[in-house]
């Protein structure tokens, strides 16, 4: 394992993920999350494609990978024997196959597959570092913020969530699956943990507010200094019951609309009561991230007038290397920017 390669991850939600993550990202290789609950056709399709050194896995989680692809069952009692046998010190550019880079894959996340075949997104430790350093002057994370990992790590939202606490010394809570399930029992671990920090999707933080309503008691005891949307559409108007509630107040509510092909998140809005009981012509799209350029295009790459239709590209800092083994498509989606420098691209999102 070193930069350049991958290593697939099959793993429950476990302190084991976590540092399996950490290993191969510290190693130099790069991380394919590859969620066991996948159909089996699409788990072949992703390892036959990202041809990972090997696969890490549980027990429980064991994956069929194929021919020329060894896998590597961490809960074993020989593995567990094997690794106390090694030095606990970080990785040197001297322990690597080859000096790793800013440049170099940081982790494989494949595509919903809605619209055709998977395809896999290649993103580098500079796009991930470069996503927080250029948001903290909204959100100013620290050591003292407590993250959770709600959601799939297969689904790139988790980069969000997994990297925020690990750049800035803050503590990740890691959410078990059935609670993640429960809005109620959610709400209980977040006020026993005192979460400062929440990414939700849209959709599950409408059952979370139910469960604030009926739990008040609970609603009292919580530490959120920012609630994150991302992943799906935000209906602003849906959230007239959390700001009937709690007005203004911390926390502050934030929508990040984001592709996976632009590191995440693209945009920022930050939300507020009057949004919520009159959206109006309220776009919670927002603004782009500082070293993010948004454009509204036509079919010619031309800026479209206020009001008028168009395609969303996104330029800058965060674009993918591009999609793996798909230069055909990488070249479709990732275009000459008009609006740049030479050489420099901008990606369609439609």
């Amino acid at each position: 394992v070193g930069p350049e390669s991958v290593v697939g991850l099959a793993l429950p939600r476990s302190t084991d993920l976590i540092v399996a993550l950490l290993a191969v990202v510290k190693a130099g290789g790069a991380y394919l999350p590859i969620d066991p609950d996948y159909p089996a056709d699409r788990i072949a399709f992703m390892l036959d494609d990202a041809k990972p050194v090997c696969v890490l896995n549980a027990i429980a989680t064991r994956t069929t990978t194929g021919e020329g692809i060894p896998t590597i069952t961490l809960d074993t009692p020989e593995l567990t024997d094997e690794l106390r046998t090694y030095t606990d010190t970080d990785l040197t550019h001297t322990d690597r196959t080859t000096p790793l880079t800013p440049s170099h894959p940081a982790y494989l996340i494949y595509t919903s597959g809605s619209t055709g075949r998977p395809k896999g997104v290649i993103i580098t430790h500079h796009n991930v570092v470069r996503l927080f350093g250029t948001t903290q002057e909204w959100f100013g994370f620290g050591p003292d913020d407590v993250w959770t990992m709600f959601h799939s790590y297969a689904f790139d939202f988790s980069v969000w969530e997994l990297w925020g606490p690990f750049l800035h010394g803050g503590r990740l809570v890691v959410v078990p699956f059935m609670v993640s399930r429960s809005p109620k029992n959610f709400l209980a671990l977040l006020a026993q943990q005192q979460v400062t920090v929440l990414n939700q999707t849209p959709s599950s933080f409408y059952q979370l507010m139910q469960a604030i309503a009926e739990e008040s008691g609970k609603s009292q005891r919580l530490g959120l200094r920012h609630v994150i949307f991302g992943g799906e559409a935000l209906d602003p108007s849906r959230l007239e019951p959390w700001y009937t509630r709690h007005g203004d107040e911390p926390p502050v509510l934030a929508n990040m609309y984001g592709i996976t092909e632009a590191t995440v998140h693209v945009t920022y809005c930050e939300l507020s009561q009057n949004a919520a009981r009159d959206p109006g012509d309220f776009s919670n799209i927002g603004r782009g991230i500082p070293d993010l350029q948004v454009f509204v295009l036509d079919a010619g790459l031309r800026v479209v007038p206020v009001g008028v239709a168009g395609e969303l590209y996104v330029a800058g800092a965060g674009l993918a290397r591009g999609y793996l083994n798909r230069p055909g498509l990488t070249a479709e989606r990732f275009v000459a920017c008009p609006f740049g420098s030479p050489g420099e691209r901008m990606y369609r999102t439609g």
